[in-house]
């Protein structure tokens, strides 16, 4: 299992967009992959859970990834996270 602190730094937040990318990018592993935020746990590989967390512009995500592509799951999420989801650059 692996857990990172991730800081949203993009200035909107996690609008529809973000979660789209981020659902998108974790259906693509077999692991689980959960958010949370302020106690409440989604799976990422849910558009609608990922919305739900109402994730904005500064705040943190705990993002957990378990199963045999933990690792690669985790990175390409970070991945996202640190590329501000492609909408600023």
């Amino acid at each position: 299992m692996i857990q990172k602190e991730l800081k949203i730094i993009n200035r909107l937040g996690l609008h529809a967009r973000p979660a789209a990318l981020i659902a998108q990018t974790a259906a693509g592993f077999t692991s689980e992959i959960e958010l949370t935020k302020d106690n409440v746990t989604i799976n990422a590989k849910s558009i609608m859970g990922v919305m739900m967390l109402a994730a904005e512009f500064g705040s943190s995500i705990r993002i957990t990834t378990n199963g045999s592509d933990e690792v690669q799951a985790a990175e390409a999420l970070e991945k996202l996270f640190s590329d501000k989801f492609n909408e600023e650059f």
